[in-house]
């Protein structure tokens, strides 16, 4: 077992030591050996850019912001639904899709959100239900599930040099809201998966930002990787993550990759 190195971390109280995150070789190579998913495209363009990803291990689930959309692990088309502007990341539970929205202004430093989950059947795409979030003050962009429990993640303003995870319990009644002590990323955190005993949050930049935190939302580690339009995880220590372009005039797509733990980009893809 190797170990990530650690790095510094400028934040308005200092410079602060990213705790090392470790990395088993046999289970990426195990996992490399026989993949469950390939890397793919989604099937077809839509009309507004990938806002995130999710699974139930058959189909893949992708929300490009006012469309939500189902295709088998070959990214074969199943299902479509328009939904409304903003739908964000999302996340799989139980045989239900939940997505971060937002129905009012991102990044405002006044509030001026209008934040929500709505609920979606995972094998007919109908709306189950919406449950309310104002706690998420700058605007519900993502959403990840731990144990039963929720944690939405969102919009930041310029000059906040930390971000926020809000927690729910399976009823989405408000537990906690959690800091991460991550310095400012752009527009906060897009999208949030727990996977292989760590939180994964990806975010806008440039360069992008992968945010590293274990079970209990403390900092591990800070990199440059882009997995800020979908981040998933997958058994034997793989990840999916997304990229996506939009063109004027044709639309908008979506590909996942297949990725692993690495030590010096905190995932590496491997296809």
């Amino acid at each position: 077992m190797r170990w990530l190195g650690c790095s510094l971390l400028l934040t308005c109280c200092g410079l602060i030591q990213l705790s090392a995150i470790s990395v088993a070789d046999d289970a990426a190579a195990a996992a490399t050996d026989a993949p469950m998913f390939e890397s793919v495209p989604c099937e077809g363009t839509y009309p507004h850019h990938l806002q995130g990803v999710c699974t139930d291990g058959e189909s893949i689930y992708w929300s490009f912001t006012t469309t939500l959309v189902r295709t088998d692990r070959r990214g074969k088309l199943l299902q479509k639904i328009p939904v409304a502007n903003h739908h964000g990341d999302l996340c799989h539970h139980g045989g239900r899709l939940y997505v971060a929205v937002n129905l009012g202004k991102f990044n405002d430093p006044n509030g001026n959100a209008d934040s929500w989950v709505y609920v979606y059947d995972a094998n007919t795409l109908e709306e189950l239900a919406r449950h309310a979030t104002p706690e998420v003050f700058h605007g519900a962009g993502g959403i990840g599930v731990r144990e039963d429990h929720f944690y939405v993640v969102g919009g930041l303003p310029d000059g906040i040099n930390e971000n926020y995870l809000y927690e729910y319990d399976g009823d989405f009644h408000f537990q906690k809201k959690h800091i991460l002590a991550s310095g400012h990323t752009h527009m906060g955190i897009q999208t949030a998966t727990f996977a292989h005993d760590r939180w994964w949050l990806g975010c806008y930049g440039s360069p992008p930002t992968l945010l590293i935190a274990d079970s209990n939302l403390a900092l591990l580690g800070r990199r440059t990787f882009n997995c800020s339009l979908g981040i998933e995880g997958l058994p034997a220590g793989q990840l999916l993550s997304t990229s996506g372009k939009c063109e004027p005039g044709t639309g908008c797509t979506g590909l996942v990759h297949i990725a692993v733990p690495d030590e010096q980009t905190g995932l590496r893809l491997l296809r």
